[in-house]
């Protein structure tokens, strides 16, 4: 089962999809009106020197600002699609809608501002010439980032390996080449919380990582701030870890050892001394605590409860309220 269906078919791209390009590119962009051009142009000079047939896919994730506009314009003589989603979908689903889209015999998925250089592309394509079905950017340093941010990311990644089934690397970027069977399994997958890093790793195939050192943003700001990374990071934990359910238990056990130990220390103390001091603030901060540890495993059940009744409902992923030319994805 897919994720969502898009528009009509445009019989003329690539003579009815019969020959497929060697490569598409998937450039996922939200209000990037100030980047989408260049990036466009760069795209189209790396690919026209390593490939003899590509196509390049912008997914327009319901910006505000001119970016769907602005890359029709600078589409003239370049292989390239066009999908505006209805709303700002996120970022996993906005890939989701342009790996459904693609034709190519491999899939580079590739930021829209213009911070990871398209120079790697070639020896991309040379691990893949080698037999790798999977390869993949990772930072070669987060010099750029704070020590707070540097230690919160290896922490995050520890605890969300811990009792995954697959191993998701904690400085992988979105920018990676597949081959098209792997994207075709990735588009197999039904579920709607997606978060694509452990998803990437989850459906296996075998893959090579490239170090990369980014540059600065063409132009504007990242959108993707602390309450986006922390919204993505529940889904991780929630979609690829199952153990912040099973440590409650461990907590529980604890406590209850605990409280059997205390009551055979009053029980004993009482024996021994007799009652000097009404334990009233032991009894107060032991109820607060109790308290609060059960409502943040309820909390914790909560997350894991929103995401089974998101799955449940099956809505689509994302909505495609416009293309350029129009075309169609098989279900």
């Amino acid at each position: 089962m897919r994720i969502s269906r898009l528009s009509e078919t445009d019989e003329s791209l690539f003579a009815g999809h019969h020959i497929r390009p060697e490569l598409s590119f998937v450039v996922p962009a939200f209000n990037e009106e100030n980047n989408i051009a260049e990036t466009i142009r760069r795209i189209d000079q790396e690919a026209r020197k390593l490939v003899g047939s590509f196509e390049i896919i912008i997914v327009d994730d319901g910006s505000s600002d001119q970016t769907f506009q602005k890359s029709k314009d600078a589409g003239g003589g370049v292989p390239l699609r066009l999908l505006r989603l209805s709303r700002n979908f996120g970022k996993e689903q906005a890939i989701m809608a342009g790996l459904e889209a693609s034709k190519g015999m491999a899939v580079v998925i590739l930021d829209a501002d213009l911070q990871e250089p398209l120079c790697h592309l070639r020896v991309m394509l040379q691990h893949r010439a080698e037999g790798y079905d999977v390869v993949y950017a990772v930072r070669a340093h987060r010099n750029d980032e704070s020590m707070l941010k540097r230690l919160l990311t290896r922490i995050f990644y520890k605890l969300l390996n811990l009792g995954s089934e697959a191993d998701i690397p904690a400085d992988a970027r979105d920018f990676r080449l597949m081959d098209r069977k792997v994207v075709q399994e990735l588009c197999n997958l039904p579920e709607r919380n997606r978060f694509m890093k452990g998803l990437y790793g989850w459906v296996g195939f075998r893959s090579k990582a490239v170090p990369i050192e980014l540059e600065p943003r063409n132009a504007g700001k990242s959108s993707f701030g602390l309450g986006g990374l922390l919204k993505h990071g529940l889904t991780g934990m929630t979609s690829f870890t199952s153990w912040p359910l099973r440590i409650w238990t461990l907590i529980g056990l604890g406590i209850a050892a605990l409280s059997i130990i205390y009551g055979f220390w009053i029980i004993v103390k009482t024996m021994i001394f007799g009652v000097d001091v009404p334990g009233w603030s032991t009894l107060a901060v032991a109820v607060l605590l109790l308290g609060g540890i059960q409502l943040i495993s309820i909390g914790v059940l909560g997350e894991y409860l929103a995401r089974v009744f998101t799955e449940v409902k099956g809505r689509p992923g994302f909505i495609v309220a416009e293309t350029h030319p129009r075309i169609q994805v098989q279900q």
